[in-house]
C-alpha cells in the first residue's frame, strides 16, 4: 500500500503549494482555526496527506536534517553510509557525526501534536459515518505509532502525549515526564492494535494509497523486534545513571521473549493474509533473480504484493528524490556534478555467499593462500591470482550482488564502467592509487586508472576524489537504468522508496523464533522454509538450516540499502563493537602487466583516506535537547 506527497484527490492543492511544511504554519491557515479545517471531511483528509507527508520515513531524501531534506546535500540513503555497508568517496561519515548533527526531538512532537488534534477531532465529530470515524482513528494511531518508533528508537523511554494539549499559561501543567522505556514501547505496540482495528485489508480508487491493517501489523512486527532486541542485548553495552536505574532507557531481559513473540504473531497475521508476498520468487536463473530483484526497487508499483508500504516521488525537481544524481558511478552521471558517493564496502560484498558453497559467506579471495584478513595493500611477496577480466572473481556470487553493487568491468547503462586502481610494470613495479601514469607494452599504452580521461573512469583517481569510489564498487540498487531527464538538477527521479516490505517481514518472524526458541504453530519449520524462500527468489538451489547467523547474513544482504542497518547494529547493541577503530576496506583491481598477457589481480585493502572510528555506548541513545527547561532527565553521559 502506497503514500505520496499526494494521497487523495482532495489535496492536490497541497501538493501544488504545502508539500514540505506543517499545515498548521502556513498562510492563510494563521487566519483560519484548526477548527475550521477539521469541520468537513475534506478538511480532514487534507490534514491527514499532510501527516503522512511527515512521517519521518528513512527514504531516499533523508538525511540530518531529517526527513525529505535531502536537495542539494552530498548523498542519500545516510543511514546505510553512517554505518558499514558503504562508504562516501569523498568523506569519512562517521557514526558520531550522524549523532551530533540530527535531532527529531522538536519535529517528532509537532507531528504527534498534529495527530493528537486529528484524533481529537474525529472522536467529537458529528458529521462522520461512524465507519469512517473508526477508520480515521485507526489511521491516526497508525501514525502516531510510527511517528513514536521514530523518537523512541533515538531517545530511548520518551514523554508519551497521548492526547491533545490546548494551552495552558501555566506551563508546568503542560510537562510530562519521560516514561521508561519499556512502557514506550508498550504505548507504541498498543497504538498498532488500535490501527489494526478497523484499518481496512485493502483500499481501491482515490484511496488505494492509504495503509492497511497489513501496515499496521508490519509496523508491529518492525517495532517489536526492535524492543525484543534491546531486551535480550542491552546488557552488551551497560549504561549507569539516573536514567538507567528510572528505566528511562533500557529493558529488561525479562521482556524480551514476550515482544519476540509480538513480533512473531504480527509478521504471521500478514504471512497468511493472503494478500502480500514475494515478488517473483521462482526464477529460472541466477540472471533472472538479478533483474527481478532490480526491478522491484527501480518500479515497486511492479510488485505490490511485496511492497507493503511505499513512498512516493510525484514531480521531478519538486518532489522527486537525488539517488540518481549522487549515486550512479562517474561514467554515467548524466549530468550530475559530484556523482558516484556512494561507495559499498567490502565487507558487504565479502558477506553475499556462492551459489557452491551455500549457508556461508563468500569473501573475495585475491590470494593463492587463501587469506581474506590482510588488508595492508599490495605485497609482491604474495601470490596473487590472475583473471582475465576484472569480473571474473565475482563469478558465481549471489545475484543480489549484481543487482546491488556496480562490479569492475560490467555493464550499467551501456556503459562498461571501468574501476581500476592501478597497474604492475613488466618491471615489477606497482603503480596503484597514485597519480595519473602510463606505461607501455608492445605498442599498447596502459592508464593507471583505465583511462586516459577522468570521465572514462569510475575509481581511485586522488585528483578526483568527490566523484570516483574508494571501495573499488559503485552502486545500483534503486537507480534507474536509463538517463533520468534532468539529472543535473535534483529532485529528478521518482522511483518510489519501499518502507516495508514482504521480505523483511519474513526476516523478522524467522529472527524472532530462532532468537526466543519459540516453538509454537510449527514456528521453526515455518521459519526455516520462509529463510530459504528469500535465498530461493535470489537463485538459490540448496536449502540452509535456520539459525540465528544465517538469518543474520540473510537479513544484511537482503535488506542491503534499505537504510535497516544502522538501526540493526543499535538494536542489537553491535555498534559500538563494529565501530572499534573501524575502517572501510575496498577491492582494489590492479592491471598485472608483468606476464605475456595483461591480467587482472585484486588487492584487499584499507579505503584510501580512511579514519578509524570508535563509537561510545552511549550512542545507542541521542542526548534529548532543552532539559534546561522541559525538566526532562538526560540520557547517560551526555
Amino acid at each position: 500500500m502506497k503514500r505520496k506527497s499526494i494521497l487523495f484527490t482532495v489535496v492536490i492543492f497541497l501538493g501544488t503549494s504545502m508539500s514540505c511544511r506543517d499545515i498548521m504554519d502556513l498562510e492563510p491557515l494563521d487566519r483560519v482555526s484548526s477548527d475550521v479545517i477539521l469541520s468537513s471531511e475534506d478538511g480532514i483528509r487534507a490534514f491527514l496527506a499532510n501527516l503522512y507527508y511527515r512521517l519521518p520515513t528513512e527514504e531516499f531524501n533523508y538525511t540530518w536534517g531529517g526527513p525529505h531534506s535531502g536537495y542539494g546535500l552530498w548523498h542519500g540513503l545516510l543511514s546505510d553510509v553512517m554505518a558499514d555497508n558503504a562508504a562516501h568517496s569523498e568523506f569519512n561519515e562517521s557514526p558520531e557525526f550522524r549523532r551530533s548533527l540530527y535531532s527529531y526531538w522538536s519535529d517528532g512532537y509537532k507531528v504527534n501534536r498534529d495527530i493528537n488534534l486529528l484524533l481529537r477531532a474525529v472522536q467529537s465529530s458529528t458529521f462522520l459515518e461512524e465507519e469512517t470515524k473508526n477508520e480515521l482513528i485507526s489511521e491516526a494511531h497508525f501514525l502516531r505509532a510510527f511517528n513514536y518508533f521514530t523518537l523512541a528508537k533515538w531517545y530511548g523511554g520518551i514523554p508519551v502525549i497521548s492526547s491533545y494539549q490546548d494551552y495552558d499559561p501555566d506551563i508546568e501543567s503542560l510537562k510530562v515526564p519521560r516514561s521508561t522505556e519499556k512502557d514506550t514501547y508498550d504505548f507504541i505496540l498498543s497504538d498498532c492494535d488500535e490501527a489494526v482495528k478497523y484499518l481496512p485489508p485493502s483500499r481501491s480508487g482515490n484511496d488505494e494509497r492509504r495503509v492497511t491493517k497489513w501496515v499496521a501489523y508490519a509496523l508491529k512486527s518492525r517495532v517489536a523486534l526492535h524492543a525484543a532486541s534491546i531486551a535480550k542485548y542491552g546488557s552488551k553495552a551497560p549504561l549507569s545513571g539516573e536514567a538507567v536505574s528510572k528505566g528511562l532507557v533500557g529493558i529488561d531481559a525479562s521482556a524480551a521473549n514476550d515482544y519476540y513473540e509480538q513480533c512473531i504473531l504480527a509478521s504471521k497475521e500478514i504471512m497468511e493474509g493472503g494478500v502480500h508476498r514475494l515478488y517473483k520468487p521462482n526464477p529460472a536463473s541466477a540472471e533472472e533473480a538479478a533483474n527481478n530483484y532490480m526491478a522491484l526497487f527501480q518500479n515497486p508499483s511492479l510488485a505490490p504484493e511485496e511492497a507493503i508500504f511505499t513512498f512516493g516521488y510525484t514531480r521531478p525537481f519538486t518532489d522527486g528524490h537525488t539517488m540518481d544524481l549522487w549515486c550512479n558511478p562517474n561514467q554515467t552521471a548524466d549530468g550530475s556534478s559530484f556523482p558516484g558517493r556512494v561507495n559499498p564496502s567490502l565487507e558487504l560484498v565479502d558477506l553475499y555467499e556462492s551459489y557452491t558453497t551455500p549457508g556461508q559467506s563468500a569473501p573475495i579471495v585475491t590470494t593463492a593462500d587463501g587469506d581474506v584478513s590482510d588488508y595492508n595493500g599490495y605485497n609482491a611477496a604474495r601470490t596473487y591470482l590472475k583473471f582475465d577480466t576484472p569480473y571474473d572473481i565475482f563469478k558465481d556470487k549471489d545475484a543480489r550482488l549484481w543487482a546491488t553493487v556496480i562490479l569492475p568491468g560490467t555493464e550499467w547503462k551501456g556503459v562498461t564502467i571501468n574501476i581500476q586502481a592501478g597497474f604492475i610494470k613488466p618491471d615489477a613495479t606497482p603503480v596503484i592509487e597514485a597519480e595519473k601514469a602510463t606505461v607501455e607494452v608492445n605498442g599498447v599504452t596502459y592508464h593507471t586508472f583505465g583511462a586516459d580521461s577522468w570521465k572514462d573512469y569510475s575509481g581511485f583517481d586522488p585528483q578526483h576524489i568527490a566523484e570516483m569510489t574508494r571501495t573499488g564498487f559503485s552502486f545500483k540498487k534503486f537507480l534507474s537504468p536509463t538517463t533520468v531527464s534532468g539529472n543535473a538538477n535534483t529532485g529528478a527521479s521518482t522511483n518510489d522508496w519501499i518502507e516495508m516490505r514482504y521480505a523483511e517481514v519474513l526476516l523478522n518472524y524467522a529472527e524472532a523464533v530462532i532468537e526466543s526458541g519459540y516453538t509454537g504453530g510449527n514456528a521453526q519449520e515455518i521459519a526455516k522454509n520462509e529463510l530459504n524462500a528469500i535465498r530461493r527468489r535470489a537463485g538459490h538451489t540448496v536449502d540452509i538450516p535456520l539459525s540465528l547467523e544465517n538469518v543474520l547474513r540473510e537479513r544484511r544482504v537482503e535488506l542491503a540499502f534499505e537504510n535497516k542497518r544502522w538501526w540493526d547494529l543499535i538494536r542489537r547493541r553491535d555498534l559500538h563493537e563494529v565501530f572499534n577503530n573501524y575502517i572501510h576496506t575496498a577491492l582494489c583491481p590492479v592491471l598485472d602487466l608483468t606476464g605475456g598477457q595483461p591480467k587482472y589481480i585484486f588487492v584487499r585493502k584499507y579505503i584510501a583516506r580512511g579514519v578509524a572510528l570508535t563509537v561510545p555506548s552511549r550512542y545507542y541513545y541521542t542526548a534529548i535537547p532543552g532539559i534546561g527547561s522541559n525538566d526532562l532527565i538526560q540520557n547517560p553521559q551526555y
